[in-house]
């Protein structure tokens, strides 16, 4: 008998049996100070993060207890990689699976749900718990209006620990070769944490967590004071709350760090470039904590971070130097001008443009990567024309043919530009009226600035 995905022939897909057994590596071109320093693969589970194991290991304890049954639904309130890891493995066995998402997740994590065929919601990364539009909230919610429902509850799951007490700490252990003096972790629902802490309280009692904290989720400070303090905004994704999960054991954590968005994403770029380890923005959280412990240290220790999921989900964010640079959180050369506002600047080879030989084909595909309405067209380095969408469709709408042409059939000859000096005023004039400001001087071309860029640059200077 064939089965089919949804079939109930197919109990447990054989992609499941490659969750865990994740390689370890050392980092060998890092500034590690007296210590050795290893790092966990987790990115190679079958999904791409750690999150793999309590997917598995909270969907098959459920259906041993009777708590979800055939045909049944799967909801859960995630930052993504959970939401992941459960819908590899309920949509594999046939369940429906409905996840709510905070709308500060990457794009790729979104898309990457959908592909498996998961319902997603995107709810307000702007509130905390208690509010009725909180990601978790809306879970529960959803939870109990849907028939069938199983709410798998990652911050309440005892399954979330377990995975980790019997299959990722002992893997370590082995790994070490029964030798590890730290492990750097970080918290999201806390199972990690709490199931490895179980774990070496029995064969290592003396091991140290170390808690890599986003720099604004209260659970550092907590380390350090013991009292519960504001919390603030961060945009590394998965770890670090805005309170203490019920699950979470932080009585083995010996050091704690609040790590800035900026170390953290600047250090998972530098572990791509050094080591050829593409991870995520939480694992550039981990591993500048474990730099920070290791530098620190005086006597020889024998250290552990995990990457906890892929880079391939974060190309649109940590990899990507426009949204960086328009998050704030990659430095460049600040002029105290309009060139501070552009978000793809001439100087730095980031200007998406079009020659005037080219074809409007080739303008339209360029303006459809880019995310743009306009391209400026170059010859040699020097502006010589602008076209924008309407230009095109102007010149393509009663002849589809006419894609062939050349850009210099379509575009406009004359545009208008501000000198970088110009100023604010002038600035959101020429975007009042429905244009993209050129800014250009006798030095040439410095690049456009459109109303996305003028709204990125006012938010950065609130915060």
């Amino acid at each position: 008998m064939n089965a089919t995905p949804d079939s109930p022939a197919r109990q447990r897909p054989a992609v499941l049996d490659l969750i865990g057994n994740t390689p370890m590596v050392e980092v060998t071109r890092f500034d590690t100070g007296c210590c050795r320093l290893f790092l966990k693969l987790e990115s190679q589970n079958p999904g791409g993060s750690i999150k793999d194991r309590i997917g598995v290991a909270m969907i098959e304890i459920a259906e041993r207890d009777g708590l979800l049954r055939p045909g049944g639904t799967v909801v859960e309130a995630t930052a993504g990689n959970t939401g992941l890891g459960l819908a590899l493995v309920a949509r594999a066995k046939g369940y429906r699976v409905v996840l709510v998402v905070p709308d500060k997740m990457s794009s790729e994590k979104v898309l990457h749900l959908k592909a498996l065929g998961a319902e997603v919601h995107l709810t307000r990364s702007d509130v905390v718990k208690g509010h009725p539009d909180y990601y978790q909230e809306v879970a529960a919610r959803l939870a109990r209006d849907i028939d069938g429902a199983w709410y798998a509850d990652q911050f309440n799951n005892p399954a979330n620990p377990l995975a980790h007490e019997t299959g990722t700490a002992p893997e370590i252990w082995a790994q070490m070769g029964h030798d590890v003096d730290a492990i750097a972790v970080g918290v999201g629902s806390g199972g990690t944490l709490a199931g490895m802490t179980a774990f070496f309280r029995k064969v290592q009692p003396k091991l140290g967590f170390i808690l890599a904290d986003p720099k604004g989720s209260i659970l550092a400070d907590y380390i350090h004071h013991g009292t519960l303090g504001q919390a603030g905004s961060w945009a590394v994704e998965g770890i670090g709350e805005d309170f203490i999960p019920s699950i979470a054991d932080l009585s083995g954590v010996s050091h704690a760090y609040a790590i800035p968005d900026d170390e953290s994403f600047a250090t998972a770029r530098e572990l791509l470039r050094r080591e050829g380890i593409l991870g995520g923005s939480s694992t550039g959280t981990l591993l500048a904590a474990a730099l920070r412990y290791c530098r620190e240290q005086t006597s020889p220790k024998r250290v552990v971070s995990i990457v906890c999921d892929t880079g391939t989900r974060y190309l649109s964010k940590v990899y990507n130097d426009q949204w960086m640079v328009d998050q704030g959180l990659l430095k460049r050369r600040q002029y105290g001008d309009l060139r501070d506002l552009i978000s793809r600047r001439a100087e730095d080879g980031g200007v998406v443009s079009v020659s005037p030989q080219e074809t409007l084909a080739v303008a339209f595909q360029r303006m459809r990567l880019a995310e743009v309405s306009q391209l400026p067209v170059l010859e040699q380095g020097r502006l010589v024309g602008v076209v924008d969408e309407s230009d095109l469709l102007l010149k393509v709408h009663g002849d589809p043919a006419r894609f062939k042409d050349a850009v210099a059939s379509a575009m406009s000859r004359a545009p208008q530009t501000l000198a970088p000096a110009a100023g604010l005023p002038a600035l959101q004039d020429v975007l009042d009226r429905g244009l993209v400001a050129i800014v250009a001087d006798e030095q040439g071309f410095h690049g456009l600035i459109t109303r996305f860029d003028l709204l990125s640059h006012l938010r950065r200077k609130l915060t």
